[in-house]
């Protein structure tokens, strides 16, 4: 049988710790997976931490970042891969939208829409988050996300709070 390769957007974010090298290390764990081919990180961007209730200025500032990548695994071996990882940088799930060692998060699987009990692909709030946009901007100016439209456009909409982070802040 021949694994079908399905191209995937992934973004990360961390507020707790190292957290540009928790990221890249994320990332240079998935890259390694014999599952994972054409891995390609965007640069990484600060942002103020988003809770339940909005931003939260006193938090610890978060990093984030995208990834696009080409896949054999299907969505659920995927996500059990990316919290497998989250796990072993620390994370612990506990207060929803809490300040966390690494959040690894699916947004996009080809063209499939999934909603079951454990992932809802495209990710339900991707199109309004500027801490995805920006990034997933930067690797891909022609980016756009299944449902809502061009990353740029929707970028302008939201607006950008997230500012570039260069790699010796990280």
């Amino acid at each position: 049988m021949i694994a079908q390769l399905v191209p995937v957007l992934i973004a990360f974010g961390a507020n707790l710790g190292d957290r540009g090298e928790t990221i890249r290390a994320a990332q240079r764990e998935l890259a390694a997976s014999p599952s994972i081919s054409n891995f390609a990180a965007s640069p990484l961007r600060e942002t103020i931490a988003l809770k339940l209730d909005g931003t939260d200025p006193d938090a610890p500032r978060y990093i984030n970042g995208v990834a696009t990548a080409d896949t054999t695994l299907d969505p659920h071996a995927l996500l059990d891969l990316m919290q497998r990882i989250e796990h072993d940088h620390g994370r612990e799930r506990g207060e929803r939208w809490g300040d966390r060692t690494l959040d690894i998060d699916l947004i996009l699987f080809g063209g499939r829409v999934i909603q079951d009990d454990r992932l809802t692909v495209p990710h339900p709030r991707a199109h309004e988050r500027d801490f995805v946009l920006s990034p997933w901007l930067d690797l891909d100016p022609h980016a756009v996300l299944m449902g809502h439209g061009r990353v740029a456009d929707l970028l302008e909409r939201v607006g950008d709070t997230t500012s570039p982070l260069a790699e010796a802040d990280s």
